[in-house]
């Protein structure tokens, strides 16, 4: 998860929905998710509700995320949500937070990422890392679409209903579409 706050509830809503459907998982926290409150819910509050929904610790530091790629932790990765921030950190290879290092070792192994975007700039700045990232080998997206086309003309948000789909596909290696929706 990274700080996309006010996606949160939603992908908290698709985390249970995959338990209750019988996936293993393991939480990875960025910093800016593992520390700040926000106006949707305090950090302590996100983090017990998440410990409560996996039964496990969160991975919250760069040091504990490490041993994903050489232990083969994860099938798959999903980060949800996926904010610009870490878009552009991942489109140009930069590593630092622990959802970061996470990925970096997943794809490192060759195995799947499922990156579901929650982002005001994805239209704008964000646009060139957006388009990197469609073309990185093993990097798959939930489909998505403009949130507020008339209020926020450049935020996209992907359609979270559609992450168990996604991840499906993805450990095929297969891109759903289509990728843009309305």
């Amino acid at each position: 998860m990274t700080g996309s706050f006010c996606t949160h509830k939603d992908a908290i809503e698709q985390m249970k929905r995959l338990k209750d459907m019988g996936a293993d998982i393991r939480a990875i926290f960025s910093y800016a998710t593992a520390l700040y409150n926000s106006r949707f819910h305090t950090a302590k509050d996100l983090r017990d509700q998440v410990q409560s929904i996996t039964g496990k610790d969160i991975i919250d530091t760069i040091v504990d995320a490490e041993p994903v790629g050489p232990e083969r932790l994860f099938d798959i990765i999903l980060v949800a949500p996926c904010t610009g921030n870490t878009m552009a950190k991942l489109a140009n290879a930069i590593t630092d937070t622990p959802v970061l290092m996470a990925v970096k070792a997943q794809l490192r192994n060759a195995s799947p990422v499922v990156l579901s975007i929650a982002s005001n700039d994805a239209l704008s700045n964000n646009a060139k890392n957006l388009g990197t990232l469609l073309n990185m080998p093993n990097v798959y997206l939930v489909p998505l679409r403009q949130d507020a086309p008339y209020n926020k003309a450049r935020s996209i948000v992907s359609d979270m209903s559609l992450i168990p789909v996604t991840l499906e596909a993805a450990l095929k290696g297969q891109q759903i579409q289509p990728i843009l929706s309305s």
